[in-house]
């Protein structure tokens, strides 16, 4: 059964990587299914944060109403969704937690935490990449990423990609 799930954690990285989101999805949720009754839990946890963000989307699937049908997960009893829920929530609070808190030298005040996503998408913009690469990349949609565009912008006090990057070398984050 290890070697199953193990499989198919790797078919939904390998899919998420080539910009497939349903297939990689899918796998997840199979591979989920699968390792809930076993608790397996370090399987996922191993991936890294690439696993996390999967995970992470696959547990907002959870909350719309035809998650189970998007991620062809059967149900064996009519608990089994809630517990595949409380199963992914140990997952994700299993991963490493960054330390966001962030001090801003000049002024001494504490400036908002920033999301692990959020961080992803500072790192990206320093890159030089645009929005659209942006959502390509993480598999969000290109509003998604403009959204977490203002929320940095407005954690760093800042008005545009130039600010933010110069800002978050300022604070120690790039």
């Amino acid at each position: 059964m290890y070697e199953t799930i193990k499989t198919l954690v790797l078919q939904a990285l390998v899919f998420a990587e080539s910009s497939d989101k349903d297939k990689a999805l899918q796998a997840l949720g199979y591979a989920l299914t699968l390792a809930e009754p076993g608790g397996f839990i370090r399987l996922f946890v191993d991936e890294g944060e690439p696993m996390k963000f999967l995970i992470s989307d696959c547990r907002h699937l959870h909350r719309a109403a035809d998650a189970v049908q998007v991620l062809q997960i059967k149900k064996q009893s009519p608990g089994q969704d809630r517990k595949l829920i409380v199963y992914i929530d140990k997952i994700l609070a299993a991963f490493p937690q960054a330390e966001t808190k962030i001090q801003n030298r000049k002024s001494e005040i504490l400036v908002e935490p920033l999301s692990q996503r959020e961080l992803e998408i500072l790192k990206l913009i320093d890159k030089g990449l645009s929005n659209r690469e942006i959502s390509a990349r993480l598999f969000l949609a290109l509003s998604t990423v403009k959204g977490h565009n203002r929320i940095l912008f407005d954690k760093l006090h800042v008005q545009s990609r130039t600010e933010a990057i110069a800002r978050a070398r300022e604070l120690g984050l790039l």
